[in-house]
């Protein structure tokens, strides 16, 4: 668990990319849409690193795909810092978000698919924890960046130490990954008494899982979930601003701590699925994202708008907490890095969707954020619908599972 967060941390510095804007705009003039096509592209291509590498956990085990992905991240990474003119901006977008992306998302479904084989019991809780590494990330790696873009005049030049630390801490986090020994069960724990969070019987394989209508609701939930929080955070800083009406220095602050929420959302959600089940807690993330969104626009008091925006960070690192769970409860984990690695789609369309959806809105609107968050607002209780009908699959035959009470 402690190597799969180590990871997880050098992977989620991808979040750390606002702090390049600015600078990356003043030394080679790339208008605002340029200069985060990089981000863009990385969390475009993360589903085929995802994809690609959990068949091949599935088959290989996690510490070779865990190592590979995470070597082709930092060397993404790297490579970006040869970047040296505003013509070159096709060499970033094939270094950081290609190379960057693809790595990224192979690394990034290893140690998911891998620790709830290791923890059956706990299997929300375990891989909140592992991928709330991720959302912290950007906390550690934005001030550092930042230093390290004070210090010099050739901005893409910090991408080489950074890339360097990245690839430190996957080799020393990867080498420890390996699946637990064929027949391991954690002593006294039954899926029967395991608490409301029940998983299914049945082992299934990937191609299996695909022909299931399970599979593809769970990752529209994913999908909606990810576009109304993603949404948010793409917009956060600009937002405060404007509704709140603080300074770009207070607005930057409060995005820094809003990152702690993206983390600490991820364990608290997947922890609570464990006891309340895995729907009612997406449910819960939805209403919670609706509700805050409907008062966002409306909250011209600092403080509102920043508890506001805390709560919508939880709710979408939640849905990147339970979710691995909840298709472990659902598919099995044998597969589990193949089938919740292809669900990862749901964060390419998400992440593109949610901001692309948003700033058109706020355009149309004459520059008010009025009409863009009440309509993801909208959107996230629309989604609501989805999670009451996405039961367990079931074979033919096969009784339908019901929620169980947990054990003494």
């Amino acid at each position: 668990m402690i190597a799969a967060v180590l990871v997880q941390l050098a992977l989620g510095a991808v979040y750390a990319w606002s702090v390049f804007n600015k600078p990356l705009q003043d030394e080679f003039g790339w208008s605002k849409a340029e200069v985060v096509l990089p981000f863009e592209v990385a969390i475009g291509t993360i589903f085929i690193g995802s994809l690609v590498g959990g068949r091949i956990q599935d088959r290989r085990g996690p510490r070779p795909v865990a190592l590979g992905g995470g070597i082709l991240y930092a060397v993404g990474t790297m490579l970006a810092s040869l970047v040296s003119s505003s013509d070159q901006l096709w060499l970033l977008l094939l270094t950081y978000g290609v190379l960057g992306g693809i790595g990224l998302g192979a690394a990034y479904i290893t140690p998911i698919a891998m620790l709830s084989k290791w923890f059956p019991d706990k299997r929300g809780l375990i891989t909140g924890i592992a991928v709330a590494g991720f959302g912290f990330g950007a906390v550690i790696t934005a001030p550092v960046a930042k230093a390290l873009l004070a210090g010099t005049d050739h901005k893409t030049s910090v991408f080489l130490p950074l890339g360097i630390a990245y690839l430190v801490a996957v080799l020393l986090g990867a080498s420890f990954f390996r699946d637990p020994p064929a027949g391991y069960q954690v002593p006294g724990f039954t899926p029967a008494v395991g608490g409301r969070a029940v998983a299914g019987t049945r082992v299934y394989t990937f191609g299996e899982a695909l022909r299931t209508r399970q599979w593809y609701l769970l990752t529209l939930i994913l999908t909606l979930n990810v576009t109304c929080g993603i949404a948010l955070i793409s917009q956060a800083a600009d937002a405060a601003q404007t509704v709140a009406g603080v300074g770009a220095a207070t607005a930057a602050g409060m995005v820094g701590v809003l990152g702690l929420f993206n983390g600490g959302g991820r364990v608290a959600w997947a922890w609570l699925s464990d006891r309340v089940g895995r729907m009612p807690a997406f449910i819960g993330m939805l209403a919670l994202q609706g509700v805050c969104f409907l008062i966002l626009p409306h909250a011209s008091a600092f403080w509102l708008f920043a508890v506001l925006a805390a709560l919508v960070y939880l709710a979408y690192g939640g849905g990147f907490g339970t979710m691995p769970a909840t298709a472990a409860d659902y598919f099995g984990t044998p597969n589990a890095g193949a089938i919740y690695g292809a669900m990862i789609v749901a964060w390419s369309i998400g992440g593109v969707v949610g901001p692309l959806l948003t700033s058109l809105l706020y355009e149309a609107s004459d520059k008010s954020y009025t009409l863009p968050f009440t309509v993801i607002g909208i959107l996230a209780f629309v989604a609501l619908v989805l999670p009451p009908i996405t039961r367990l699959p079931t074979t033919p035959g096969e009784p339908r599972p019901h929620f169980q009470t947990p054990g003494p």
